[in-house]
């Protein structure tokens, strides 16, 4: 098996950094490199695992010769960066998110990159909050609502995002399918869920939609080793949460991911 060049942007925000720490497990399957607008940890993580220089590229994803360098000779893209909540309005997302993601899918053309794992967010399908039995988990009255009864949603169901960071992550995954439909790259969507550098969501709805430092570097790891034929997908990365109402079996039966932990 040969080693896999693998560029990860958004490196020192926390799930591109949990990401690279796995990868350098597997030190004869991954040649890991790392991309990030500053040298700096994200506020959002404690202990950063750093890139050493010669495998470091520091560019602001809105500057497509700096993003089109970094990906030369590169197997694999894991794009991570991003704004991450579209709290810094508007202008923020539009370069950081949507022309960001543009170059990098173009980048990776002009490349011949063979895949691109596009960090997409459960926050796309989070409009279905607004109907039974999605209001109730996420008001966090868990005891209202049978688990196995829960209708899931699943990458078949219509994106619903209710907020324009999610609009950006639509967005997105629209680019990733125009590039494997067009271009004949390998592009797969990752929906990830709620994140956290301590494992624990702070509020009770978080639980059904959490996933581990641990779950998401294993997807991660998953669409990167996925077979040739994994031409465009989507996948929702959540652990194996009891009221989870996202759809996983899709990532386990086409990645082969089997979640380690859950709420």
């Amino acid at each position: 098996m040969s080693t896999k060049k693998v560029l990860i942007t958004g490196v020192n925000g926390l799930v591109g950094n949990v990401i690279y720490r796995k990868l350098l497990e597997f030190p004869e399957a991954y040649d890991v490199y790392g991309l990030s607008r500053r040298r700096v940890a994200s506020d959002r993580i404690r202990d950063i695992r750093e890139v050493p220089e010669e495998k470091f590229f520091q560019a602001d994803m809105a500057d497509f010769d700096a993003i089109r360098r970094a990906v030369e000779g590169m197997d694999v893209i894991v794009h991570m960066a991003a704004d991450p909540s579209g709290e810094h309005g508007w202008e923020s997302l539009l370069h950081s998110n949507l022309i960001g993601a543009y170059n990098v899918f173009e980048a990776a053309r002009l490349a011949g990159v063979k895949r691109v794992i596009f960090a997409s967010s459960v926050q796309v399908s989070f409009g279905y909050r607004d109907t039974e039995p999605y209001k109730t988990l996420f008001d966090g009255r868990y005891a209202d609502v049978d688990p196995d009864t829960i209708p899931i949603i699943t990458h078949r169901h219509p994106t619903r995002p209710n907020n324009l960071y999610a609009t950006s992550k639509v967005w997105g995954e629209a680019l990733a399918h125009v590039y494997a439909q067009r271009h004949g790259m390998s592009c797969i969507a990752l929906r990830i869920g709620w994140v956290l550098d301590d494992d624990t969501p702070p509020a009770a709805w978080g639980d059904a939609v959490f996933c581990s430092k641990r779950d998401i570097a294993q997807i991660v790891q998953d669409c990167i080793d996925a077979p040739d034929s994994v031409r465009f997908d989507v996948f929702y990365g959540l652990s194996d949460n009891r009221y989870n109402w996202l759809d996983i079996t899709h990532a386990c039966e086409v990645l082969g991911y089997i979640p380690q932990d859950g709420m």
